[in-house]
């Protein structure tokens, strides 16, 4: 991932550590650059429009276009840029209220959310809780199917009573958990192809039902600007809390990782790496914008 950004930005930084001295005229053409090459990766035109107005009212400062070797420390203003941009430090998932927790899994069909789920569930269980799954899409039966076996793979109860309103299956779904001894309550809701009224409109009405749900957004990181789109909407609609973003290694451009925070204002707790249902990260800024720059880490 971000291979090819990585490559625009490790050229412009080599070019500007060539000239040794940089002059004003330097560094904006330095930041134009810098500009094209995060548009070419699919970051979101007002989120690029932000960044660079950030970096261009620090870099032509005196203190850095006088300094001794000032193109090392625009990439170090970079890095600080998108330290920031990622969400500065790394987030917790916060498990509110009294047990049974609710976490609720929203996002479009194909996201990945069915297979997050149980990547989520997994983690719940080495962090020593008792997780249950919940099957709320009643409009694909292959979907309820799906969690069932990766329920399966994960040794983690699903709970599914087919068909029905799916608002009341998450209920019910809630007063198992409470009934037999589960504390972590994990809904699938129900994705569409689109973002559609209904698909929204129903989604919110699972999470309206809990006191102190934690609502994570699915996104594929593979779709670009089409997430950054689909998280604006729902952040809009319901009370997020947090991203998940999967297909991460997969994704060749990866705007949407340095978009869907800035433009929902949540932050993004976890990143997929992979099938496997161990391949559910916790998301590092600092890792992350290493990572971009070239710097050698890995998240």
């Amino acid at each position: 991932m971000f291979e090819a950004l990585t490559e625009r930005l490790t050229g412009i930084f080599r070019r500007l550590s060539s000239r040794g001295k940089l002059t004003a005229k330097d560094v904006r053409e330095g930041l134009r650059e810098i500009r094209r090459a995060l548009l070419e990766a699919d970051v979101n035109y007002e989120v690029v429009k932000d960044f660079v107005q950030h970096l261009q009212q620090k870099a032509l400062g005196e203190e850095i276009l006088r300094g001794l070797n000032p193109a090392q420390q625009i990439v170090k203003l970079v890095f600080d840029e998108l330290v920031h941009l990622l969400g500065e430090r790394p987030a917790e998932l916060q498990l509110r209220g009294q047990a049974p927790h609710v976490i609720i899994l929203c996002g479009l069909q194909g996201s990945g959310k069915t297979t997050t789920a149980g990547k989520l569930a997994v983690r719940m269980k080495q962090e020593g809780h008792r997780p249950l799954l919940c099957a709320t899409d009643v409009y694909r039966p292959a979907a309820i199917e799906q969690l069932r076996q990766v329920g399966a793979q994960a040794e983690v109860e699903v709970f599914s009573l087919g068909h029905g309103d799916p608002v009341h299956i998450a209920r019910a779904a809630h007063k198992h958990a409470k009934q037999h001894g589960f504390d972590v309550v994990i809904i699938d809701t129900a994705g569409r192809l689109h973002i559609d009224e209904e698909m929204m409109r129903e989604a919110a009405a699972i999470e309206g039902q809990f006191e102190s749900p934690y609502t994570l957004l699915v996104v594929d990181a593979m779709t670009g600007q089409d997430a950054v789109n689909v998280a604006a909407e729902f952040s809009r609609r319901m009370a997020l809390d947090g991203v998940i973003l999967t297909t991460l290694d997969g994704a060749a451009r990866g705007g949407a990782a340095l978009s869907v925070r800035s433009v929902t204002g949540k932050p993004i707790v976890f990143v997929g790496l992979g099938e496997r249902l161990d391949a559910l990260d916790v998301f590092y800024p600092d890792r992350m914008a290493q990572r971009i720059l070239g710097m050698g880490d890995v998240l």
